[in-house]
Protein backbone atom coordinates (compact mmCIF):
# COMPACT_ATOMS: atom_id res chain seq x y z
CA UNK A 1 0.00 0.00 0.00
CA UNK A 2 1.53 3.62 -0.99
CA UNK A 3 1.94 5.64 2.27
CA UNK A 4 0.98 8.67 0.01
CA UNK A 5 -2.64 7.31 0.14
CA UNK A 6 -5.03 8.03 3.08
CA UNK A 7 -5.92 5.12 4.67
CA UNK A 8 -10.24 5.01 4.78
CA UNK A 9 -11.92 2.42 6.73
CA UNK A 10 -15.78 1.75 5.33
CA UNK A 11 -18.05 -0.32 7.20
CA UNK A 12 -21.15 -1.79 6.08
CA UNK A 13 -19.30 -2.00 2.43
CA UNK A 14 -20.61 -4.83 1.26
CA UNK A 15 -23.72 -3.17 -0.72
CA UNK A 16 -25.37 0.19 -0.98
CA UNK A 17 -24.12 3.52 -0.23
CA UNK A 18 -21.33 1.58 1.62
CA UNK A 19 -20.07 -0.02 -1.78
CA UNK A 20 -20.66 2.79 -3.48
CA UNK A 21 -18.77 5.46 -1.27
CA UNK A 22 -16.28 2.75 -1.76
CA UNK A 23 -16.21 3.60 -5.12
CA UNK A 24 -16.15 7.54 -4.35
CA UNK A 25 -12.80 7.88 -1.77
CA UNK A 26 -11.55 5.11 -4.01
CA UNK A 27 -11.32 7.44 -6.99
CA UNK A 28 -10.34 10.51 -5.21
CA UNK A 29 -7.18 8.49 -4.13
CA UNK A 30 -7.61 6.78 -1.09
CA UNK A 31 -6.56 3.35 0.10
CA UNK A 32 -9.31 1.11 0.96
CA UNK A 33 -10.18 -1.10 4.26
CA UNK A 34 -13.55 -2.71 4.09
CA UNK A 35 -15.66 -3.76 6.37
CA UNK A 36 -19.32 -5.71 6.69
CA UNK A 37 -20.23 -9.40 7.73
CA UNK A 38 -20.50 -10.70 4.10
CA UNK A 39 -16.85 -11.31 3.25
CA UNK A 40 -17.81 -12.84 -0.33
CA UNK A 41 -19.63 -9.60 -1.11
CA UNK A 42 -16.72 -7.33 0.07
CA UNK A 43 -13.98 -9.71 -2.36
CA UNK A 44 -15.76 -9.01 -5.35
CA UNK A 45 -16.34 -5.19 -4.44
CA UNK A 46 -12.31 -5.09 -3.66
CA UNK A 47 -12.26 -6.77 -7.07
CA UNK A 48 -14.47 -4.11 -8.49
CA UNK A 49 -12.85 -0.78 -7.45
CA UNK A 50 -9.64 -2.72 -8.40
CA UNK A 51 -10.98 -3.45 -12.18
CA UNK A 52 -11.56 0.47 -12.05
CA UNK A 53 -8.27 1.20 -12.22
CA UNK A 54 -7.48 1.72 -8.27
CA UNK A 55 -5.51 0.20 -5.31
CA UNK A 56 -6.63 -3.34 -4.29
CA UNK A 57 -8.31 -2.62 -1.13
CA UNK A 58 -8.26 -4.73 1.87
CA UNK A 59 -10.84 -6.77 3.46
CA UNK A 60 -12.20 -7.35 6.60
CA UNK A 61 -15.09 -9.65 7.69
CA UNK A 62 -16.60 -8.50 11.17
CA UNK A 63 -19.81 -8.40 12.52
CA UNK A 64 -20.49 -5.15 14.11
CA UNK A 65 -23.64 -6.57 15.66
CA UNK A 66 -21.37 -7.77 18.92
CA UNK A 67 -18.61 -6.16 20.99
CA UNK A 68 -16.37 -8.94 19.91
CA UNK A 69 -17.07 -8.34 16.82
CA UNK A 70 -15.82 -4.40 16.79
CA UNK A 71 -13.09 -5.50 19.03
CA UNK A 72 -11.97 -8.40 16.55
CA UNK A 73 -12.22 -5.84 13.72
CA UNK A 74 -9.77 -3.17 15.56
CA UNK A 75 -7.22 -5.60 17.03
CA UNK A 76 -6.76 -6.86 12.86
CA UNK A 77 -6.31 -3.29 12.13
CA UNK A 78 -3.82 -3.09 15.21
CA UNK A 79 -2.15 -6.55 13.94
CA UNK A 80 -1.54 -5.14 10.25
CA UNK A 81 -0.70 -1.75 11.61
CA UNK A 82 -3.35 0.39 9.55
CA UNK A 83 -4.71 3.37 11.11
CA UNK A 84 -7.46 5.17 9.52
CA UNK A 85 -6.96 9.04 8.14
CA UNK A 86 -10.96 8.37 7.60
CA UNK A 87 -13.54 6.39 8.73
CA UNK A 88 -17.01 5.92 7.17
CA UNK A 89 -19.57 4.85 10.02
CA UNK A 90 -22.16 3.11 7.40
CA UNK A 91 -23.33 0.34 8.81
CA UNK A 92 -26.71 0.10 9.73
CA UNK A 93 -30.14 -1.68 9.61
CA UNK A 94 -33.41 -1.02 10.83
CA UNK A 95 -36.86 -3.04 11.05
CA UNK A 96 -40.44 -1.42 9.54
CA UNK A 97 -43.07 -3.05 12.51
CA UNK A 98 -44.88 -1.73 15.88
CA UNK A 99 -41.94 -1.65 18.52
CA UNK A 100 -44.34 -4.13 20.55
CA UNK A 101 -44.72 -6.45 17.93
CA UNK A 102 -41.35 -6.66 16.07
CA UNK A 103 -38.68 -9.32 17.86
CA UNK A 104 -36.84 -7.70 20.75
CA UNK A 105 -33.38 -9.47 20.19
CA UNK A 106 -33.22 -7.99 16.61
CA UNK A 107 -34.17 -4.16 17.65
CA UNK A 108 -31.57 -4.60 20.29
CA UNK A 109 -29.13 -5.27 17.31
CA UNK A 110 -30.34 -2.23 15.58
CA UNK A 111 -28.94 -0.34 18.76
CA UNK A 112 -25.74 -2.39 18.89
CA UNK A 113 -24.64 -1.59 14.99
CA UNK A 114 -26.22 2.10 14.35
CA UNK A 115 -25.49 3.65 17.64
CA UNK A 116 -23.04 1.12 19.75
CA UNK A 117 -20.44 0.25 17.53
CA UNK A 118 -20.45 3.05 15.21
CA UNK A 119 -19.62 5.25 19.17
CA UNK A 120 -17.10 2.21 19.71
CA UNK A 121 -14.85 2.74 16.16
CA UNK A 122 -15.18 6.65 16.12
CA UNK A 123 -13.55 6.63 19.59
CA UNK A 124 -10.73 3.73 18.85
CA UNK A 125 -9.73 5.51 15.96
CA UNK A 126 -10.18 9.25 16.98
CA UNK A 127 -6.15 9.47 17.99
CA UNK A 128 -5.43 8.09 14.23
CA UNK A 129 -8.06 10.51 12.69
CA UNK A 130 -6.55 13.26 14.61
CA UNK A 131 -3.29 12.53 13.74
CA UNK A 132 -3.73 12.08 10.12
CA UNK A 133 -5.85 15.49 10.29
CA UNK A 134 -8.75 13.03 8.44
CA UNK A 135 -12.05 12.75 8.81
CA UNK A 136 -15.26 10.74 10.23
CA UNK A 137 -18.42 10.89 8.04
CA UNK A 138 -20.88 8.90 9.47
CA UNK A 139 -24.60 7.60 7.68
CA UNK A 140 -27.61 9.05 9.41
CA UNK A 141 -30.87 9.55 7.86
CA UNK A 142 -33.53 11.79 6.95
CA UNK A 143 -35.19 9.26 9.82
CA UNK A 144 -32.94 11.41 12.18
CA UNK A 145 -34.25 14.37 12.25
CA UNK A 146 -38.05 13.25 13.84
CA UNK A 147 -39.81 10.07 15.22
CA UNK A 148 -40.98 7.39 13.64
CA UNK A 149 -44.05 4.88 14.51
CA UNK A 150 -43.30 1.85 12.43
CA UNK A 151 -40.03 1.97 12.48
CA UNK A 152 -39.29 3.81 16.30
CA UNK A 153 -35.98 2.10 17.32
CA UNK A 154 -34.23 3.12 13.82
CA UNK A 155 -35.57 6.40 13.54
CA UNK A 156 -33.91 7.00 17.35
CA UNK A 157 -30.65 5.63 16.31
CA UNK A 158 -30.32 8.00 13.78
CA UNK A 159 -31.04 10.85 15.98
CA UNK A 160 -28.61 9.76 17.76
CA UNK A 161 -26.07 9.45 15.02
CA UNK A 162 -26.42 12.71 14.25
CA UNK A 163 -26.79 14.11 17.25
CA UNK A 164 -23.28 12.59 18.23
CA UNK A 165 -22.05 13.89 14.64
CA UNK A 166 -23.03 17.33 15.29
CA UNK A 167 -21.37 17.18 18.16
CA UNK A 168 -18.26 15.84 17.19
CA UNK A 169 -18.10 18.34 14.16
CA UNK A 170 -18.08 21.45 16.61
CA UNK A 171 -15.48 19.69 19.28
CA UNK A 172 -12.89 18.21 16.47
CA UNK A 173 -12.95 21.48 14.48
CA UNK A 174 -9.82 23.12 15.92
CA UNK A 175 -7.89 19.94 15.22
CA UNK A 176 -8.13 20.21 11.56
CA UNK A 177 -10.76 17.34 11.70
CA UNK A 178 -13.24 16.95 8.97
CA UNK A 179 -16.97 15.50 10.56
CA UNK A 180 -19.98 14.66 8.43
CA UNK A 181 -23.18 13.38 9.11
CA UNK A 182 -24.64 11.98 6.04
CA UNK A 183 -28.30 12.48 5.54
CA UNK A 184 -30.35 10.54 2.99
CA UNK A 185 -33.62 9.78 2.04
CA UNK A 186 -35.06 6.80 0.38
CA UNK A 187 -32.72 4.82 -1.13
CA UNK A 188 -32.76 2.46 -3.87
CA UNK A 189 -30.93 -0.31 -1.99
CA UNK A 190 -31.46 -3.83 -0.42
CA UNK A 191 -32.28 -1.77 2.93
CA UNK A 192 -36.19 -1.47 2.67
CA UNK A 193 -36.92 -5.16 1.33
CA UNK A 194 -34.53 -6.10 4.37
CA UNK A 195 -36.09 -4.23 6.50
CA UNK A 196 -39.63 -5.20 5.48
CA UNK A 197 -40.81 -1.97 4.08
CA UNK A 198 -43.54 -1.96 1.43
CA UNK A 199 -43.00 -1.27 -1.94
CA UNK A 200 -43.72 2.41 -3.80
CA UNK A 201 -43.77 3.06 0.43
CA UNK A 202 -42.00 6.19 -0.30
CA UNK A 203 -42.73 8.88 -3.43
CA UNK A 204 -40.13 8.48 -5.77
CA UNK A 205 -39.50 11.81 -5.76
CA UNK A 206 -37.29 11.55 -2.85
CA UNK A 207 -35.74 8.61 -3.57
CA UNK A 208 -32.00 8.61 -4.94
CA UNK A 209 -29.51 6.38 -5.69
CA UNK A 210 -26.71 4.93 -3.78
CA UNK A 211 -24.13 6.42 -6.38
CA UNK A 212 -25.62 10.13 -6.33
CA UNK A 213 -26.12 9.61 -2.52
CA UNK A 214 -22.34 8.41 -2.18
CA UNK A 215 -20.94 11.59 -4.42
CA UNK A 216 -23.09 14.15 -2.71
CA UNK A 217 -21.92 12.96 0.85
CA UNK A 218 -18.09 12.67 -0.56
CA UNK A 219 -18.39 15.72 -1.97
CA UNK A 220 -20.04 17.56 1.39
CA UNK A 221 -17.69 15.83 3.63
CA UNK A 222 -14.47 17.14 2.16
CA UNK A 223 -15.73 20.45 2.12
CA UNK A 224 -16.55 20.46 4.96
CA UNK A 225 -20.28 20.62 5.61
CA UNK A 226 -21.39 19.24 8.80
CA UNK A 227 -24.78 17.91 7.56
CA UNK A 228 -25.13 16.68 3.94
CA UNK A 229 -29.17 15.69 2.84
CA UNK A 230 -28.96 14.36 -0.72
CA UNK A 231 -31.94 15.82 -2.44
CA UNK A 232 -33.85 18.91 -2.14
CA UNK A 233 -37.66 16.96 -1.71
CA UNK A 234 -35.16 15.49 1.55
CA UNK A 235 -34.16 18.88 2.18
CA UNK A 236 -37.53 20.37 2.86
CA UNK A 237 -38.42 17.30 5.05
CA UNK A 238 -35.61 18.23 7.79
CA UNK A 239 -36.95 21.38 8.27
CA UNK A 240 -40.42 20.31 9.14
CA UNK A 241 -39.71 19.55 12.64
CA UNK A 242 -38.41 23.31 13.14
CA UNK A 243 -41.79 24.26 11.83
CA UNK A 244 -44.55 22.15 13.51
CA UNK A 245 -45.33 20.75 16.95
CA UNK A 246 -43.82 17.46 17.89
CA UNK A 247 -47.01 16.14 18.61
CA UNK A 248 -48.58 16.64 15.21
CA UNK A 249 -45.39 15.38 13.36
CA UNK A 250 -45.82 12.08 15.20
CA UNK A 251 -49.40 11.80 14.57
CA UNK A 252 -48.77 12.69 10.59
CA UNK A 253 -45.84 10.24 10.62
CA UNK A 254 -48.53 7.32 11.82
CA UNK A 255 -50.80 7.95 9.34
CA UNK A 256 -48.23 8.03 6.78
CA UNK A 257 -47.10 4.97 8.04
CA UNK A 258 -50.76 3.20 7.61
CA UNK A 259 -51.78 4.65 4.53
CA UNK A 260 -48.36 3.38 3.19
CA UNK A 261 -48.53 0.23 4.02
CA UNK A 262 -52.05 0.04 2.71
CA UNK A 263 -50.92 1.63 -1.03
CA UNK A 264 -54.01 3.94 0.12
Amino acid sequence: MSPDKPLTLITGASAGIGAALAHEFAKAGHALVLTARRERELETLASDVAAAGYARSIVISADLSTADGVAKLAATMAERRLEPAYLVNNAGFGLMGDAAELDRERQLAIIDVNTRALTDLTLRFLDSVKRQRGGILSVASVAGFMPGPGMAVYHATKAYVLSFTEALHAELAADGVRVCALCPGPVETEFFGNAGVPENYFPTSFARTAERVAREGYEGFMAGHRVVVPGKPNRLVTLVPRLLPRGLIVGFMQRRRRTGETGE
